[in-house]
């Protein structure tokens, strides 16, 4: 288990869709266990693989204590609207209102292979949305309302962390297909 540099804004990995996990085996743990902990020490409420340099789809979360993964999600989103703050960890510092859908079913895979369904409602919602957008290569600034996405992209190229050096790429172990690392 090892802590992770987490992508900024402005990483091309973060705007590219991951690939499917295809082998659930010693190295896939191993990547839930990273992710883990470089959420849990950062700390944030989930982050997802393409945020630390892996272009997969799994993403971890941790709220009110529980902390959880899912790999391959595919979201049903409940037709009931909920409006609140939500920031990034690859956008750190910024919180901006943000529209999701109240209630969401989860389905995917654990890290063993077995088949999954969550449900998440309000919070946990907010962060199975968030976290699959990142597979989907979309950041919550790109669902933000015109005026207050105009005020975000605004913030970041303001923020001391805008235009860092990104991290070096880690290639994954897990076939991509030709795509992603």
């Amino acid at each position: 288990m090892a802590i992770q540099p987490i992508r900024l804004f402005g990483d091309p990995i973060l705007a590219t869709p991951a690939v499917a996990v295809d082998s659930f085996d010693k190295e896939i743990r191993q990547l839930v266990a990273d992710l883990t902990d470089t959420m849990l020490d950062a700390p944030g409420a989930g982050l997802a693989a393409p945020q630390i340099g892996v272009s997969l789809r799994v993403f971890t979360w941790s709220i009110d204590e529980e902390v959880g993964h899912l790999i391959n999600p595919v979201l049903s989103l409940g037709e009931e609207k909920q409006d609140g703050d939500e920031g990034c960890l690859s956008i750190p510092g910024l919180v901006y209102n943000c529209k999701r859908a109240f209630r969401v079913i989860a389905d995917g895979f654990t890290m063993h292979g077995e088949p999954v369904r969550l449900v998440g409602e309000e919070l946990l919602a907010r962060i199975f949305q968030h976290e699959t957008d990142h597979l989907n290569g979309i950041l919550f600034v790109d669902r933000l309302d015109k005026e207050i996405r105009k005020q975000a992209l605004h913030d970041i190229k303001e923020s001391e962390w805008f235009g860092l050096k990104a991290p070096e790429i880690r290639l994954s172990p897990h076939s991509t297909h030709g795509f992603g690392n």
